[in-house]
């Protein structure tokens, strides 16, 4: 299976690997930002592969029970004959599994009271449900690290309304309004310091928190995906304590949950909308797949 994504081609990665007996070419392909290449690409592959992932842009933004389809990446897959998938289904099974389950029984990390900076709820909905339900104090970072605006949000419910005023009109514009595409991804930028600063633990999507991220992170817990070798060297470098990634490490890289949500519909043999929670963690579980809890310093 192939993932396609918006971002930098710097990330690239080709694994060979084989789970429950099945061969696998797992291929994350960036276009730099480029949108008619990206939609090119998934063109070129339709009919080709197994499943394919998108990144650098999701099919629909979460809050509550409301989806916000954005339209740019609707019209990228339209109509296509192969399984496309945006890793929602793993936001919404596995990383919330990860957060009630695996990280307090398996790795002792125990989120109750601890200060999280979740950097974008409508990304990983369920992440925020969990993190919420865990007892931890969170900080939704959704109108900093989305809009520039530097105003922390807490409360679910806050949430879901700024989502249905703001979301019906963001998500028709260009996607590069809400998330980093291209070169982009590789620029670090220090901003929003106070909630760096603030936060023990803090979690999203690798882009948006390199992005921003100062030059010090001492023993901060960083849950994220889409991670390479530079970019936990980058987060050492930094002195951060724990990396967490919801997919596994594999030859040097945890791909994005786009990737191991296309990894499940192919051994599946289904379509994603026959899979649901329950679906992704026992496909999950079958093929071994674990987390990746690594200690930095």
């Amino acid at each position: 299976m192939v993932s396609i994504s918006l971002g930098s081609s710097s990330g690239d990665h080709r694994v060979e690997t084989v789970l429950l007996g099945h061969a696998f070419i797992i291929e994350r392909i960036g276009t730099n930002g480029d949108y008619r290449l990206f939609c090119q690409k998934i063109r070129e592959l339709d009919g080709k592969v197994d499943a394919i992932g998108i990144g650098g842009i999701n099919l629909a933004l979460v809050a509550g029970r409301r989806k916000y389809y954005i339209r740019d990446a609707v019209r990228a897959v339209a109509g296509m004959r192969t399984p496309v998938v945006d890793g929602g289904g793993i936001k919404d099974s596995w990383e919330r599994h990860l957060i009630q389950h695996i990280l307090p029984e398996e790795a002792g990390l125990t989120l109750r009271g601890r200060r999280v900076l979740l950097v974008a709820s409508v990304d990983r909905y369920g992440m925020a449900e969990a993190l919420v339900e865990a007892g931890a104090d969170v900080v939704f970072g959704d109108l900093m690290f989305g809009l520039g605006i530097p105003i922390g949000l807490r409360g679910l419910a806050t949430i879901r309304v700024l989502a249905a005023i703001l979301l019906p009109v963001l998500t028709r514009g260009p996607f590069t309004w809400l998330y980093p595409t291209g070169k982009k991804q590789d620029q670090v930028t220090p901003r929003f310091g106070r909630a760096y600063r603030w936060a023990e633990v803090i979690a999203g999507d690798s882009h948006l928190i390199q992005r921003f991220m100062p030059d010090d992170l001492t023993g901060k817990t960083i849950i994220t995906n889409t991670i390479t070798a530079a970019g936990v060297e980058a987060f050492r470098s930094r002195r951060a304590a724990l990396l967490v990634t919801a997919t596994p490490e594999m030859d040097g890289r945890s791909f994005a949950t786009n990737v191991l949500q296309a990894v499940v519909v192919a051994l599946s043999g289904l379509r994603p909308e026959q899979l649901g929670p329950a679906d992704y963690l026992d496909w999950i579980r079958r093929a071994g797949l674990r987390p990746r809890i690594e200690r930095l310093t």
